[in-house]
Formats: structure tokens, C-alpha cells, sequence
């Protein structure tokens, strides 16, 4: 009996008939020593059309059941990671069918109760859990010792040598800041590496990807000249304009340069957050961006790239103005030899 025969079954009877079904079929592929890939998209097939007709229960029968299993269902897994935490949650911590670039993507879609759950992971890559640890304390407070709170109030001489200690400690922080942000972009950098023949195995899965990684491996450099001029070459336009797309700190021209690239959200945040690593301490931050990002149509964005360019020609032809404007001016000159002449000889 086909994956089809056993929808059209589900289909005809009771929700409940779906429900064991449903459960059913994840426990018998759990049971297979080593699935084929055709088992695998078979389960996919079978389970994904009945997905939205089962309960929060079975679910999470089936996520913990998943959790455990080496040749889990990518596509399944990944539609349980979307749940709510109390579902998600075995499959954060222990699937290996979920991957960094899917972690990060969790975490920037649900913020910290995700996050909360895959910082429970064996040998979680160090940079998703700096990145939760961000997130858990977006700004370091350096908290008083309790004895010292029950205490009677510092004298004078504490006070200052307390101020004196928390300024060394922010210019400290500020310069630990930009090292820590280097490093994030080392890591990340290796990270994405890794998966560079998953993506390359992908190409013609995804318009556009040879874009996507010039962009993201410029910004992760941290050199915005780099990132401008692969910017300029994916929009073609000119540099300066480019460069003024990042030129501050709103990301609204960056956000609707990608757009028009159609990039997917998570590819977009990746490059934005690369270049922009401020912009983003808390996941309410992250969530406003993949709002903004979900609701700016491509069609605006392109209207705007095609403004953009529309500048690019207007700089050149401005540009080439003043050659053809002298040169129109000499012609017209009463030095010139010929109208000269002409007026001399017409004077006679």
C-alpha cells in the first residue's frame, strides 16, 4: 500500500484514525536499523499532508520519538522544530537532523525559550551558545556581593575607588566588545564553511546562492568595503551608492536590497546581523526584523533597487557633462577660427 492510499484512508475516516496513523508510522520508521532514503520520503509524504489533524499530544509523542532516531526525517523534523518549546524540545536538544544554520534560524524565529532548550545540547557549536548567552544577558550589570549589601554604606574612599573600578571596567568592556565581534565572525565563518557542500550540493535548489555567499562571506569579514563592492556587483550598481546603503545605522536600504534579491528570511538576517552585530541584543530586536522582512513586499524592493540604479546612470551622466559642455563652449567661442572668419569676412 502506497504513502497515498494510507492519506486517502485518513482522509475518509475519523480524525482520530489520522492521529494513530500518524503515530503509527513514526514508531514503525523508528524501528528501521538504517531507512532508505525512499523510507524516509515516504514517512514525509505520509506524515506532512496529516500534520495539521493531529493534537499537540502526538506531536509530541512524535518529536520525542524522532529525537532518538539517527535517520530522522529532515523536512518532518524540521515542521516540529516550528512548535511550541514543550513540543520542539527533545528535538533542540538531542536530533542530529537540525543544524547550526537551523539552530540559528530557531533562535532568531522564536527567541529564548528555543534557545533556552538547544543551549542543552551536547557539544552545541561555541557560537550559538555566545549567541544564547546574549541573548539570556543582553548587557553585562555587574552585581554586588550580598555581604557587602548587608553591610553598612562605603565610605568615601570605597566610593571613588568603586567609580574609578567601573569606568576601567566599561572602556575595558568597550574594547572586549570589538575582539568578541571579531571572533563571533571567525567562528561563524567556520561554521558556515562546514556546510558549504551541503549548499553547493543544493545550487540549483536555490536561486541565486552564488550571491547569497559572496554576500555573506564579504560580511563576515567585518570589512564593509569588501561587503559594499560585492553589494554593488549583486544590485549593479555603483559603489558609493552601495556604500550609502550601510553608511548608518538603519538597516531598512540593506533590508530591501535582499528582498530584492529574494533572499529567505533566515539567509537576509544572517548577512544583516553580520553587518549590523549591534542592532540585534534581545530577540524582540530579531523578531522586528523578520516582521519587517516578511512584510516588505519584493516588488517595493525592487522599485527601489531600480531607483538606485536610476542614480548609478544619473551620476554617470553627469559626470561626462562637463567634457561635452566645455567642448560646446569652445565651438561657440568668438576665438574659435572658424566663426571668427566667418564673422571677419562678412564684415568686409
Amino acid at each position: 500500500m502506497s504513502s497515498s492510499d494510507f492519506r486517502q484512508i485518513a482522509v475518509r475516516t475519523e480524525s482520530g484514525r489520522a492521529e494513530r496513523l500518524f503515530r503509527a508510522a513514526v514508531s514503525a520508521f523508528c524501528s528501521l536499523t538504517r531507512p532508505s532514503r525512499r523510507e524516509i520520503g515516504q514517512l514525509e509524504d505520509l506524515t506532512l499532508p496529516l500534520f495539521d489533524d493531529v493534537s499537540l499530544e502526538s506531536r509530541r509523542y512524535v518529536a520525542a520519538a524522532l529525537s532518538e532516531c539517527e535517520y530522522a526525517p529532515a523536512a518532518l523534523v524540521r515542521r516540529l522544530c516550528e512548535e511550541p518549546v514543550d513540543v520542539a524540545a527533545p528535538l533542540l536538544i538531542r536530533s542530529r537532523a537540525v543544524s547550526d544554520i537551523d539552530l540559528i534560524a530557531l533562535i532568531g524565529r522564536h527567541g529564548l525559550p528555543h534557545a533556552r532548550a538547544i543551549a542543552r545540547r551536547k557539544d552545541l557549536n561555541p557560537t550559538i551558545a555566545d549567541l544564547i548567552r546574549a541573548l539570556e544577558r543582553p548587557t553585562l550589570v555587574r552585581v554586588r556581593d550580598p555581604e557587602a549589601q548587608a553591610s553598612t554604606a562605603p565610605t568615601a574612599p570605597i566610593v571613588a575607588a568603586v567609580t574609578t573600578d567601573v569606568a576601567q571596567d566599561s572602556a575595558a568592556a568597550q574594547q572586549a566588545s570589538g575582539i568578541a565581534a571579531e571572533n563571533a565572525r571567525r567562528r561563524l565563518r567556520s561554521m558556515m564553511r562546514t556546510g558549504d557542500e551541503a549548499l553547493a550540493a543544493q545550487v540549483d535548489a536555490f536561486p541565486g546562492s552564488d550571491t547569497y555567499v559572496k554576500l555573506r562571506e564579504t560580511a563576515l569579514t567585518g570589512n564593509a568595503a569588501f561587503f559594499q563592492t560585492a553589494l554593488a556587483d549583486a544590485l549593479d550598481i555603483d559603489f558609493s551608492t552601495a556604500r550609502s546603503l550601510t553608511a548608518n545605522q538603519n538597516y531598512a536600504p540593506l533590508l530591501a536590497a535582499l528582498r530584492s534579491l529574494d533572499f529567505s528570511e533566515d539567509r537576509a538576517f544572517l548577512i544583516t546581523v553580520a553587518v549590523y552585530p549591534g542592532l540585534f541584543p534581545h530577540p524582540q530586536a530579531i523578531r522586528t526584523y523578520l516582521d519587517r522582512y516578511r512584510l516588505l513586499h519584493r516588488d517595493v524592493a525592487l522599485e527601489r533597487v531600480r531607483g538606485w540604479k536610476a542614480e548609478t546612470l544619473h551620476k554617470a551622466v553627469r559626470e561626462a557633462a562637463p567634457a561635452n559642455g566645455d567642448s560646446r563652449t569652445a565651438s561657440n567661442s568668438d576665438d574659435a577660427v572658424t566663426p571668427s572668419g566667418l564673422r571677419a569676412s562678412s564684415r568686409k
